[in-house]
Formats: structure tokens, C-alpha cells, sequence
């Protein structure tokens, strides 16, 4: 019998305060060594101050607003033609900038030093949501880039 992969989002159970998959996911990627009720301590704290600082009333609004913003929508991709490698800047695809997303608010978060993690999270989602701090920097990095190898773009085409 051959072991058939399947998606894991058809085992991902929703978090119990917000009942939400995508938090869910997040808390996931922000856990280390299997706790996770210390990663989810960490972001149900964090979206507290999260609350509290940003003008949205509902506070997984501001989360996926926050996320949206942080999202790239196109990145380059090395290819290799004729010898040579190109950056080719192609389009990113939904699961993949979710994913991206929440890796560069948590890498973002976790880069700032001397302060307890749940603080450092809220800042970095309060400034994604500001459109402003480390991740969104990165989204903006991303982008020039792809503008920058615009040139390149036609090698990104299958025949």
C-alpha cells in the first residue's frame, strides 16, 4: 500500500479562542520544540497589546490585515539559461505568501532582542499593520528586486 501525501490543512483544527485556522497556522510556525501552549500563550498575549494599539475592534482583523500587508505579491526566482543564472521575478501564489508572511513577522519579531516575545510580537504586528517595521521592509526589498530584474521577466514564461 503506498502512502498517499495529504494536505495538512485538512488536520489543522482551528485555535479555541479565536476559531481560527490561520491562527492556528501561526501559532504552529511560532512554536519551538513542540510547546504549544507557550506559543499560543505568547500570541494570544500579544494580540491583547495588539488591541489595545491598533484602531480595529476586532483584534483578528487587525491580525490578517497586518499579514495581508506583509505578504509579498511578487519575488524573484533563480533560473538557469544558457549558462547563465537569472533572477526572473514571478508571482507568488496564496499558500506561499501566507507563509512567507508569517515567517518574516515571527523572524522579524524573534530578531528584536531584550524584551519578552509576546511585546516583540505585538510590535512587529502593529507596525505590519501600520504598514512599517522589519517584515514589511522585507516585502518592500522583495518587490524592488523583482521591479529591479523586470528585464527578466519573459524567461519566467513555459512554452
Amino acid at each position: 500500500m503506498a502512502i498517499q501525501y495529504v494536505p495538512q490543512d485538512e488536520y489543522l483544527k482551528p485555535d479555541p479562542r479565536f476559531k481560527s485556522k490561520l491562527v492556528s497556522k501561526f501559532i504552529n510556525c511560532l512554536m519551538e520544540r513542540g510547546k504549544t501552549s507557550t506559543a499560543r500563550r505568547i500570541f494570544y498575549d500579544a494580540m491583547e497589546v495588539v488591541t489595545e494599539r491598533v484602531d480595529a475592534e476586532d483584534p483578528l482583523e487587525a491580525f490578517e490585515t497586518a499579514l495581508s500587508n506583509v505578504a509579498p505579491i511578487i519575488e524573484v526566482r533563480s533560473r538557469r539559461i544558457g549558462g547563465m543564472t537569472y533572477q526572473v521575478p514571478t508571482e507568488v501564489d496564496d499558500k506561499r505568501r501566507l507563509a512567507l508572511a508569517m515567517r518574516w513577522v515571527i523572524q522579524a519579531a524573534r530578531s528584536k532582542r531584550g524584551r519578552p516575545m509576546h511585546l516583540r510580537l505585538a510590535d512587529e504586528i502593529t507596525d505590519a499593520y501600520n504598514r512599517q517595521g522589519a517584515a514589511h521592509d522585507r516585502r518592500e526589498n522583495v518587490h524592488k528586486m523583482a521591479e529591479a530584474n523586470r528585464a527578466f521577466a519573459h524567461f519566467g514564461r513555459r512554452r
